[in-house]
């Protein structure tokens, strides 16, 4: 009994941290729960994880909520998803340092994008401050998920 309940602990735990990253939102720290786009990226596409998609489209809904944008993380993960099918070319599941570089691209893009449609200075730094917390916080993030799901 007791196995089957770690077992089942250890395949929830990126949904849980997931959900905790989101719902853990600081104007400083964790701006609009983007922290939680980390497990949503590497469980998706680094290491895929059974119904995981289904629950990032909906965490990206949840994302898009926070961050007062109108399907922006939605459509950013959608895009990024269909570039992912195009193994042959991209495989980030064969990457080096979990996908750290794939990641990097990801928000960076994503960052960029947000930032361009309203330029100011204050938006700039805090666009490269989230840039730099989240590339930070990538490896320690997807070895506590490994090690757990181990």
């Amino acid at each position: 009994m007791k196995t089957k309940i770690i077992i089942f602990l250890r395949h929830i735990f990126p949904f849980l941290l997931t959900l905790g990253l989101w719902r853990l939102s600081d104007s400083f720290w964790n701006p609009a729960g983007i922290l939680a786009i980390i497990p949503i990226f590497y469980c998706s596409f680094v290491r895929s994880i059974d119904w995981f998609p289904l629950f990032s489209i909906l965490m990206c809904i949840a994302l898009d909520y926070n961050f007062e944008t109108v399907c922006y993380w939605l459509a950013i993960y959608c895009l990024f998803y269909s570039i992912n099918s195009f193994q042959n070319i991209i495989d980030i599941t064969s990457m080096e340092k979990n996908g750290i570089y794939a990641f990097m691209f990801f928000i960076g893009l994503s960052i960029l994008i947000q930032v361009c449609t309203n330029f100011t200075i204050t938006n700039i730094i805090s666009g490269l401050l989230i840039f730099i917390w989240c590339s930070i916080l990538y490896i320690p993030t997807t070895v506590l998920i490994q090690r757990i799901q181990e």
